[in-house]
């Protein structure tokens, strides 16, 4: 018996399999998570380097060449190119498609391993990372306030970051622009030169005075104690009074060789909105998590924190939910519209309402279980995704239009029917 005749002697069979299917695939319409594109890993690798203060030219010289020259031997590499800029440089090692990436890092990490001796000492060690475009901010937020930039800079940074971070599905938040607040000990050269006092050493000394020091335990009944001496600095006026030197059994203060100011770190990077100076918060998601209905959760916190902060006014400046809504909305939209003209067309030309009647039927349905195998197979809903139903529907209506022929031919033939 053929897949056809089972279907059309076990009518409630086919039925009630078919109403399985829909109720499946509009359940798993509900749970797929919506992105723009699917989950793409690129064969790329970036290893970036940071080593302040320290010119394009030289940070080509002394850290992008070597690095590159130790990529080059890796196994699969196509393609290295680097960027270098002032006190940065980053060096992007691109493998063809199909390169296991983990082991390929494991290879970067071992050459890395052997020229980190070449490279200069005080650098900060080069940092591995794998080239993904969920790394982009799905939501970009600014904030405006009439309060001193550096007291909103802190409320964000201590009040406002966490509450935005422990929303589900967020995964970092990197927050720039305002006035960051910074202790500046400005040293006086001549009273330095004179005294004879290093410069590391003076800075080794405030940071050994900067600190907390476990003292151990005491024991006293059935408890135990534990002891730790606090010495991290509270008030600029401790600064002053740190002892860096002993000369002649005085004891030089850091206030008599420097001036200790509560100020702001130097600004280097400037945001406006709506032309005026404020803060930019860019927002990270999890990977493969839903960016509409993180994007939704976190609008819902910022209502929230807008009552609790009405001194600051939070503005949108970049909604990813938004934008794939639309794109989305655009080809689903497409979709309908061609598979109607399609089932029209069939109506003019087949003049059957029956026959069309069967192929539009036929059409949701096919979608909708598709629906049910992209959720278990972890896809996402996305522009791609979509396109690839929209071309599925010419398909089936094609293919329809040949199965419907051959039936008509067939009958005309005498081929008795089932």
């Amino acid at each position: 018996m053929s897949l056809s005749e089972f279907a059309i002697h076990r009518p409630i069979f086919t039925i009630m399999l078919l109403l399985i299917v829909l109720v499946l695939g509009f359940i798993a319409v509900t749970r797929l998570p919506i992105d723009l594109m699917p989950d793409i890993t690129f064969p790329t690798l970036n290893v970036s380097t940071s080593y302040p203060n320290t010119a394009p030219e030289e940070m080509e010289q002394m850290i992008a060449r070597p690095i590159e020259e130790a990529m080059s031997s890796v196994p699969g590499v196509e393609e290295i190119f680097s960027s270098s800029s002032q006190g940065s440089c980053t060096v992007r090692i691109m493998f063809a498609w199909g390169t296991n990436l983990d082991a390929a890092a494991d290879d970067i990490r071992e050459r890395l391993d052997r020229i980190i001796g070449r490279l200069p000492e005080d650098i900060d060690r080069p940092t591995l990372r794998k080239f993904d475009p969920a790394q982009m901010p799905v939501l970009m937020l600014g904030a405006l306030s009439e309060l001193d930039p550096i007291q909103v800079r802190k409320i964000i940074d201590q009040q406002i970051s966490y509450r935005i971070e422990r929303v589900p599905g967020v995964a970092s938040i990197d927050v720039w622009g305002g006035l960051e607040r910074e202790i500046q000990v400005n040293l006086f050269p001549d009273k330095v030169k004179a005294l004879g006092l290093p410069l590391d050493v003076i800075i080794s000394k405030i940071r050994q005075e900067n600190i907390d020091v476990p003292a151990g335990t005491i024991e006293k009944g059935n408890y135990e104690i534990v002891i730790r001496i606090p010495g991290v600095y509270t008030a600029v006026d401790e600064i002053k009074e740190t002892i860096v030197a002993v000369r002649e059994g005085a004891a030089i203060r850091l206030r008599d060789i420097a001036s200790v100011e509560d100020t702001f770190r130097r600004v280097t990077r400037v945001a406006r909105i709506n032309g005026t100076s404020g803060i930019r918060i860019a927002v990270y998601k999890q990977s493969g998590k839903n960016t509409v209905k993180i994007v939704e959760e976190i609008m819902k916190e910022m209502g929230r924190l807008q009552e609790d902060y009405p001194q600051i006014q939070f503005l949108p400046i970049r909604d990813s939910a938004q934008f794939i809504k639309s794109a989305i909305s655009n080809v689903t939209s497409s979709a309908m519209y061609g598979g109607l003209l399609a089932i029209f067309v069939l109506l003019f030309f087949l003049a059957n309402i029956r026959s069309t009647l069967v192929i539009a039927a036929s059409i949701p349905v096919s979608i909708i279980a598709t629906f049910t195998l992209m959720y278990f197979n972890g896809m996402t809903l996305n522009v791609m995704s979509l396109g690839g139903l929209a071309l599925g529907v010419g398909m089936m209506v094609d293919n329809s239009i040949v199965v419907l022929e051959n039936i008509f031919r067939m009958k005309q033939g005498g081929t008795p029917t089932i």
